[in-house]
């Protein structure tokens, strides 16, 4: 889940103060908070993106990608003109930085006001050497790290203290709110059918990943499949992944189905349930959603009511002998809270005449030493 520290640079981000953010990790937390991708720079990779070689499309995945150091990986290019086989963005020891992440890097480090470098160690060549470019060119570097770095002495401020304190701090100065981390993952739910005669209807349900049949759902522990108003139909409890439900019915008589679905260990909220009616001698409309502004809905409600479970169709695609429906559903809420309630101690030390102060929020013993905020020149 992303940290305070993430959820702050987004609201930076939209209160236009964070121009470029540039990361060696490669958890995809910052796109996951909600930077957006053409404000990112992930030097090392990204071990949940795949990248067509061919065409350069990118696809972010709910998954981790399965190999590292840029090799083939089990899917392909959803792009009917190309279909080249994917690589994953992890980089290897031996491998060089990516230019095209490298080169942005490098032009918004030289146009930099202040560059902030936070939690690292600043020892890995090149992208250590980052921050010297925005100085070189007029520009300051503020480094919070915990441990000394190798270039503290070129930082116009450091702070030896936890980045989320320092953040939660200067967010409040700034009277800026720090937003809560909402994750919405995305589920397909297949329906295919095929007359027995004219009486029975064999039909197959199959519960997958957007990615592809195989790709795994990292979010779901299992499902649970009943039947309600139909005592005759058994409920079946689906443990594995692609999870496949195969059953025979009467045709001319529609049933309600619910499925309930198990959260995985890292969510939220235990469960939610989808209701479906089935009807085979009716045909459903073809259904495409905004995907933004069904996303944006699902996070103002899951925000509101402080909990998770909401969902909501995407799309739905129906033909003949089959209906597949995308659905968008709320796993898991993040709030964070303000430096009022943050704990550690917080050295400040300028490099510069200026009027900053050493401030220790908590003594060894857990007594409070000084309560004044530092003044900021």
């Amino acid at each position: 889940m992303p940290s305070l520290t993430h959820m702050a640079l987004v609201e930076l981000e939209r209160a236009g103060i964070l121009k470029f953010v540039i990361s060696q990790n490669v958890d995809s937390l910052h796109l996951r908070s909600g930077i957006p991708r053409e404000k990112l720079a992930e030097l090392h990779g990204n071990s949940f993106r795949e990248l067509c070689p061919s065409c350069g499309t990118e696809y972010l995945r709910d998954f981790e990608v399965e190999t590292i150091g840029m090799k083939e990986t089990s899917r392909r290019c959803a792009d009917t003109k190309c279909g080249a086989k994917l690589k994953d963005t992890v980089l290897d020891w031996e491998d060089a930085l990516p230019p095209k992440e490298m080169n942005v890097a490098e032009k918004h480090c030289r146009a930099a006001d202040i560059v902030l470098c936070l939690g690292t160690s600043l020892q890995i060549t090149p992208a250590c050497n980052l921050p010297l470019k925005t100085i070189r060119s007029g520009g300051k570097v503020v480094i919070v790290n915990l441990q000394p770095t190798p270039k503290d002495k070129k930082a116009s401020l450091v702070i030896h203290g936890l980045v989320d304190k320092v953040i939660a701090g200067a967010m409040h100065l700034l009277n800026l709110r720090i937003p809560p981390y909402i994750r919405i993952d995305f589920v397909q739910l297949s329906l295919s059918h095929s007359p027995k005669k004219k009486t029975y209807v064999k039909w197959n349900l199959r519960i997958a990943s957007i990615h592809g049949q195989r790709a795994p759902l990292p979010f779901l522990k299992s499902v649970e499949v009943s039947f309600p108003e139909r005592p005759d139909l058994k409920t079946a409890f689906l443990q594995k992944q692609p999870f496949y439900l195969k059953r025979e019915t009467l045709r001319k008589r529609p049933f309600k189905m619910l499925l309930t679905f198990n959260f995985s260990e890292g969510c939220s909220f235990p469960c939610t349930t989808i209701e479906w009616p089935i009807n085979f001698q009716v045909t459903k409309d073809n259904l495409v959603r905004d995907k933004n502004e069904v996303l944006r809905e699902l996070r103002d409600v899951a925000n509101m009511e402080s909990h998770c479970g909401q969902l909501a169709v995407l799309e739905r695609e129906v033909n003949p002998r089959s209906e597949v429906t995308i659905y968008a559903i709320v796993t898991n809420i993040g709030r964070y809270n303000g430096p009022e309630e943050a704990n550690g101690v917080l050295e400040i030390t300028p490099n510069s005449n200026s009027n900053l102060i050493k401030r220790y929020g908590e003594g060894v013993n857990g007594s409070q030493t000084s309560q004044k905020r530092p003044k900021w020149s």
